[in-house]
This record gives structure tokens, sequence and C-alpha cells, in this order.
């Protein structure tokens, strides 16, 4: 034990460091009474300090000197010391004491950094909202959420709901100012709702105005301006311009809104629109007068407006003068065309070379597409390319680089014609120039371009000539090339010639689907309608909104008789092309073949919205309601058919039998007139026409008709036979006369038929001899001959058509009928008949027989008559032999 040596006890090395000046100490400062007290008086002075005892302080906690010894302290101004631990332990010596900790937690204390242990803090004093002032602010806030919700309405396209709010809003606004006037707090402005509907109105182009806004808030004016121009612009939109130009004025009187000219660019364009362009270039200088030299793009587009104008003004010289300045100032594509219009409209040429050049030398500010094209195999910097070959910025510059090359490629084809002698030369200029510029891909469009020009001028042998010369370019112009030739060709019925350039643009790219097309087309037009589809399923893989593959696809599943394959594919494209008739008429058609003439009619009736004086179309609609059994609605449509078009024999003949069946053989005769001129060889009409006299009760005119026709037409049995008829009704001297001209009219038809049929049983026994000699031949067991082929269907030869059978029943005569006829009229006509002299034409039968007078009207029966108002006759015979008794006569 003598080696164990105790260790000396030392003092402690970190001693002192937690202990410091209470007079730091602010976290019990909320607790000690005094010095709040203190707080509270006017001047700070805390009242006397009471202690029990010596070391204490207020609240018995035990006052600690640095060193740890409880002495009483005070501050050099008299300020108590406060925040001394209650439990007896050192104070620390930081000024700033741990988050929390205290060499108390070792003794059992409670960690609570963040003094939760006091309890929830006091609720908030609730707001007062009947003071003027938050009323004035609940009013504010109204009005900025109905500028907004103005705003949100406008911008999905709701803009009556944008006018009715921005109208609640100046509502709103009013009651604001009577508010702050009620309450003498005029000065207070809100700069947010003052300017709020500028911000919305300028966006990006506002610059900053708090350079203004001291001056603006000596105006209870001012606070209107957000109102109004929410206001006046939503007139605008609702094309309300006298509204909105009031709102205007209102805000540009006052002297004090410095962007006055901004507003009035706004007045201009409702000018503008409402084509008071004197007005509009007035208002568009003032702006361009009132807006500085540092809003240069402003400025500009200002100006371009102005030529604009001018150019609808006709002021081409003014015009021109606007674009110049501006291609020299910030040259820019849609102006430089516009320049190259006004010299197109004054006719310089010169000038019109100098204006091209410079149009296809401005900038477009878009770098080269070889940035996109992966340069190394890392696959997190291919990755990169390929996530911004697709981005916003990438899709505006393709936008913007289309539309420079579309107005290259117009500006070319406009002055082509005029820069030189002739237009080939004209077009080779602007070539060799686009050769040397940064388009230079366009080109080869230009000169495909030249030769679609010479297709618009008929001159298809200049159009292939052009055409052929790109054989031998690149594969995509190659492509685009053989595809017009393809195409000129097939429009020229020349299909070998076609299908051999569909061939050559779909081996130079087989993913263009014009050339697929083409290629489909060859072959529809051979009724291969299987492999076309294919062609056309191809293209459609290619590009699927390819609209002419997906159309001449439904044609060929209906020409294969694939309706439900069809209708499907015409369904698909009505959804792409909404207003297209020809699509709707398909659909139409097909489902008039699938039984359901309802869609069928609703379809057609779709078409009609959007080509309303089709005449076919109309035409189809009154046969399918027709054939419903609606014949008022197929009566309706087939009118509207035939007042735009007279001249469809379908649509007269439907119209001249409705008459008839109605009728109205008067309202008839027009339309079977018309028909006539149309058809005036066709004896069927002018028969009608007769029939239709003779059944109105017109009978000398329909005995006319009838000579009209014969001298036309003198060997028609049908007219013959009504001019008997009607010539003996009527007791004409001419009866002999017609009577024997049918009957030679009718013996020249038994001989006409007699030879025909004659001719067609020699060629067929001529037949039969061969086919029996032949099988005599091979066997001898034949004995019978084959049987004759039936020839009376076809045995019948008449130079003219017969009229049309409505009915085999006789037709009434003279308002009576056939069988009412008088006996001995009949006799009458019998005995003429029979007293005819015969004749002595060689084709006469042997002997004579009794003229058939007998006819059939083309018109049909007509309808009996009512008999109500008839008398029978038998009455007076039932009644004849009574004798009436005293009660039945008269008193």
């Amino acid at each position: 034990m003598e080696n164990v040596h105790l260790a000396v006890e030392e003092d402690d090395l970190y001693l002192g460091y937690n202990d410091y000046n209470p007079t730091f100490d602010s976290e019990e400062l909320e607790n000690d009474v005094g010095f709040q007290q203190a707080v509270r008086t006017s001047h700070g002075r805390r009242p006397p300090m009471t202690a029990k005892f010596p070391g204490t302080a207020i609240g018995g906690r035990p006052l600690v000197s640095s060193f740890g010894s409880r002495v009483p302290m005070a501050s050099s101004m008299g300020r108590p010391m406060t925040g001394a631990v209650q439990d007896g332990s050192a104070r620390p010596m930081t000024a700033v004491r741990a988050a929390g900790y205290s060499s108390s937690l070792m003794r059992g204390s409670t960690f609570d950094p963040l003094g939760q242990s006091k309890g929830p803090a006091p609720p908030l004093e609730a707001k007062n909202e009947d003071t003027a002032e938050e009323k004035i602010k609940i009013l504010e806030k109204k009005v900025n959420d109905l500028i907004e919700e103005s705003c949100m309405a406008q911008s999905i396209g709701a803009l009556q709901l944008a006018l009715e709010k921005a109208k609640e809003a100046g509502r709103k606004e009013r009651a604001l100012i009577r508010q702050r006037e009620a309450s003498g707090n005029t000065e207070h402005i809100n700069l947010d709702l003052t300017y709020s509907g500028e911000v919305i109105k300028q966006g990006s182009n506002m610059t900053t105005m708090a350079e203004s806004i001291s001056t603006q808030l000596h105006s209870q004016y001012e606070q209107r301006k957000a109102v109004l121009l929410n206001l006046a612009n939503q007139y605008a939109n609702n094309e309300m311009y006298p509204e909105a130009l009031n709102s205007y004025h209102v805000i540009v009187k006052n002297k004090m809104f410095t962007n006055a000219g901004r507003l009035k660019v706004n007045m201009a364009n409702i000018y503008f629109k409402q084509k008071n362009y004197p007005k509009a270039i007035k208002f568009y200088r003032m702006a361009l007068d009132q807006i500085s030299n540092t809003h240069k793009e402003l400025r500009i587009k200002i100006m371009q407006n102005i030529g604009v104008v001018f150019v609808r003004l006709g002021q081409y010289s003014d015009a021109i003068t606007s674009f110049e300045h501006i291609m020299a100032e910030s040259p820019n594509i849609k102006t430089g065309f516009n320049l190259i219009l006004c010299y197109y409209a004054i006719g310089d040429r010169e000038r019109m070379k100098k204006a091209f050049q410079k149009l296809i030398s401005v900038p477009l500010g878009i770098d080269d597409e070889d940035k996109y094209i992966p340069a190394s195999d890392d696959p997190s910097s291919n990755m990169v390319i390929e996530a911004i070959k697709n981005d916003k910025l990438h899709q505006m510059e393709r936008d913007l680089k289309v539309l420079a090359e579309k107005y290259i490629m117009t500006a070319a084809k406009l002055i082509a014609p005029a820069i030189e002698t002739s237009f080939a030369s004209g077009f080779d200029w602007c070539v060799d120039m686009v050769k040397c510029s940064q388009y230079v891909e366009l080109a080869n469009d230009l000169e495909i371009n030249k030769a679609i020009t010479y297709l618009r001028q008929k001159d298809f042998n200049q159009a292939v000539e052009t055409l052929k010369t790109f054989e031998k370019k690149d594969s995509r112009v190659k492509s685009a090339a053989a595809t017009n030739l393809s195409f000129l060709y097939f429009l020229e019925k020349d299909y070998d010639q076609a299908d051999r350039y569909a061939d050559l643009a779909m081996n130079a790219d087989r993913y263009n689907p014009a050339a697929l097309i083409n290629k489909g087309n060859t072959v529809f037009v051979k009724k291969d309608y299987e492999k076309a589809a294919e062609f056309y399923k191809e293209a459609l893989r290619n590009d699927s909104s390819c609209t002419e593959a997906l159309y001449n696809l439904g044609l060929s599943y209906k020409r294969m008789n694939r309706l439900e394959e069809g209708l499907d594919c015409f369904l698909k494209l009505h959804s792409i092309l909404r207003n297209s008739a020809e699509v709707m008429y398909q659909l139409a058609h097909l489902y008039e073949q699938l039984g359901d003439p309802q869609q069928a009619i609703e379809w057609l009736m779709q078409v009609i919205g959007v080509t309303p004086t089709d005449p076919h179309v109309l035409a189809k609609l009154g046969k399918l309601h027709d054939d419903e059994g609606d014949k008022s609605q197929a009566f309706q449509y087939y009118s509207e058919s035939f007042r735009y078009f007279p001249s469809n024999i379908d649509v007269i003949e439907w119209l001249g039998a409705y008459y008839i069946e109605t009728q109205f053989c008067e309202k008839a005769i027009q339309y079977f007139e018309r028909a006539t001129l149309i058809q005036p060889n066709f004896v069927k009409w002018q028969l009608i026409v007769a029939s239709c006299y003779r059944r109105s009760g017109n009978y000398q005119k329909a005995l006319e008709t009838y000579k009209e026709i014969h001298r036309r037409f003198p060997e028609n049995v049908e007219c013959l036979r009504f001019l008997v008829r009607l010539s003996t009704d009527m007791g004409l001297k001419e009866v002999q006369e017609y009577a024997t001209k049918l009957k030679k009219a009718e013996k020249m038809k038994e001989i006409r038929e007699q030879r025909v049929k004659s001719g067609r049983e020699n060629s067929a026994r001529g037949r039969r001899e061969g086919s029996t000699g032949s099988a005599a031949i091979i066997s001898t067991s034949v004995l019978t001959s084959p049987k004759r082929p039936d020839v009376t269907e076809n045995a019948k030869a008449e130079p003219q058509p017969e009229p049309k059978q409505f009915s085999p029943l006789l037709d009434s005569d003279s308002g009576r009928s056939g069988r009412s006829s008088s006996s001995s009229k009949g006799e009458r006509l019998s005995a003429k008949m029979r007293s005819l002299p015969g004749s002595n034409e060689p084709y006469e039968a042997s002997n004579p027989k009794e003229l058939d007078a007998s006819y059939v009207d083309p018109l049909g029966p007509q309808m009996d008559r009512p008999k109500t108002g008839a008398k029978k006759p038998a009455d007076d015979d039932d009644f004849a032999d009574e004798d009436l008794g005293d009660d039945l006569l008269p008193e």
C-alpha cells in the first residue's frame, strides 16, 4: 500500500462555465412583478424592492453572484436581479443560456426548452369587423377577387361571364368609394387594386411604375382605373366596341396616367376591327408619340400595325414607308413578306427582287439542327438531347422555321411571273437566290412547286418534264416528285404510268404515305380491293392522321361488302373531319345498306346542315322518307331538290306522279312538260302530258297534244288509239283517218315482231342443228332435239320506248266510267270499226278482223268519284206502284 498514492482533489477545470450574471437573464422577466410594474409606469421607475431577508429576491429567490455566493446585487440602473434559479442551483456564467439546459436537470428537473409546461398561449384577440377600416379592406378584397375571376373566365373562353364579373367589380368599387368618403379615409389608396387591371392586360410588356406611385396617391380617381381597364377589356372581348371605347376614354382623359399610350393601342385596335381605318391610324400614331424610344419592340409593332392599316386603305406608298423603316431597324419575316406584297401591288420589279433578297436574309435566331444529333456514345448526354429535342423551345423554333418557309414559298410563287418576262425564268431566279441563302433545302421544294404551277396552268407536258428532272436527286425529293407524277398520270387515267411512278416513290421513301395512297389507288381501279386496303393500312401506320388513306380504306371495305369495317373507318374519319360532307354521306349510305334508314336520314340531315343546296342529297332524303311512307316529308325534300336542280328526271317523275295521285293533274303537267324538254325523243312524257289534259277535262288541249305526238311519232300505236277514242267521243271527222292509220300501225308492228321472232328462231335452229350433229358423232342414241329457247320476252324491238304502264285497267273517258258508257255509243263505235274499208296493203291478213281501239292510260285508273249526291233510279220504281195513304198526303 505504500506504493499506492491517493489522488489529490483538484479544482474542477470546467467550474464556472455555466455561471453568468443574472442581469442578462430575460426568460423570467414576464414573471417579474416589479419589472412589469416598472414597464407600465410612465418614467420606468421601479418601486423599492422589499426583501424578506438579505440575499433573497422578490418571490423568495436567492440572488447569486458571479462566483456563486448568495449576496444581493444590483444593476447599475437599479434594476433588480431577476431570473434566479428556483431550486437554488448555481446560475450559469454565460451571457446566453443553453437551450433548456441546466445543471438542475441532473437532479430530476423537466427538460422544457419551448416552455410548453406553462400551458397554452392565450387566444388571439378577435378582429373587429365593424370598424370603417376593416369594411374598406373587405371591399377591396372583394373587388380584387372579382377582377381575378373575370380574368380567369376570359382565359377559359367564358366571355359573357367575364363581362358580368367585371361589371360586378365596378359596382363594388363604387361602393368602396362611398365607404371611404363616409369614413373620411380618402387619402388611403390600394396600389394593388389600382394597377391590377393594367398588369393583367399588359403582362410582360409592363414597365415599372414605382416612380409614378407617389404622384398618383393624391387622386381618388386612380382607384377606378383597374376596374375600368378590366371592364373595357371585357367589353372589347365581347365585341361591345362603343362601351369599350367609352371606358378607355374615361381612363385616358386623366393626365396623371403615364401609360395612356398603351391604352390608345387598344383603342386603335378596336377602330381597326370596326374598319374605321383613319381613326385607327390616328390613335396608333398618338400611341407611337407617347411611347418612349426605350420600348423599341413595342414601337416596331405599332409601326407594323400602321403599315397594315395603310394596306387596307390601298395607300401602298405609305405602307412601304413603314415597312421599310421596320426592315431597317428590326427586320422580321412577316414585315418582309408584307413589303413584297406592297411592291407587287405597285408593280415594281426591281424592288420586289431586293425585298425578296432581304426576306431570305432575315435572321431567325435558331440554332443549327446538328446540335440535336447525338455526338457520343454517352447514354446520359444522349438522354439529355432526346429530352430537349421535343421541348417547348424547340417546338417554337420549328414553328418559326415553318412559318418562314411558308412566307418564302408564297412570295416566290407570287413574284415569279412578275419579275421576269416568263414564269419559268422568274421561278429560276428565285431558286438561285434561295440556293445562296440559309434556306438551301427550299430550292428543291420551289422547283416542285414550279411543276405544280405548270399543272395549274394546264401545261401538263412542262409539269411532267420538270418533275422528271428529280429522278436522280436525293431520296426525299425523288419520292416527292415521283408521287406528283403518279398522281398526274392517275388523273389522266394512264394507270400503268401511275403505277410505275408510285413504285418509284415507294422505293425512294417507303414511309411516304402519299406514295402508298397512290399505289393503293392504282390497285383500287383494277378492282383488287384487298390489296388496295393493305396499302392504305400501311399508309395509316406511317401517318395515323392521313385522312385520304382512311377514306379510301373505308371505300375498299364498302366495295368488299364489309360494311361494318367500312362504317368504323368513316366514323373515325368523322371524328377528325367534323364538317366533311363526303364522309357524312358515306356514313348515310352505309347505314342505308345495313338496313337502318333512320340513321341514314340523321346523317343526311347533317349533310344538309353543311351543304343545304345539294340537290342529290335532298332527293336521297326524299326517297328515304318515301320508302318509310312519309309522303309529306318526301314531297318537301323532292320539291327542294327540284328547286335547286330542275333537270333530274327521277325527281320530276316523282313529283308529277305525286300530283296525279293527289288528283291535281293540272300541277303535274308542268313537271312532265319539263321532262319532255329534257328528253324530247322519249314519247312517254308527252303521252302522260296528254293524259293529264284529258283527266283535267281539257279535251281540246289533249287532242292537240295527241296530234302533235302523232306528227312526231306517226307509228306510235298507243297515240293512235287515243286519237281514235277521242275523235269518236267528240264526233270528229278525222276518226276514219286515224282508224286507218291505227290499223296500218298495228300491222307494221306485227310484221316487225314476226321478223324478229323468225330471225331468232332461225338462229336458235342453227345452233340446235349444230349441237345435234356434234352429238350424233359422239352418240347416236340422242332422239330429241334440245329445248328451244323462249324468245317471246326478247321479241319486242320497238324503235321508240313504250309509255310506262301504271295499271292494266281501262281509264274513264270524258268524266264517265268506261263501264258506264252508253250502249248506243259502243254500238256506233263497233259499226264504224266494221264499216272501215279494207286495205289492199301486202302486209294485211287475208281474213279481215275487227279493229282493236282499246287503250291503256299511262297514268293508271282514275279514282272513283263519291256518289253521295247521286239519286238511285230504282227508288222511283219501288214506290211507283204503291198507293199513298191519306196520312202521307199534305193537308
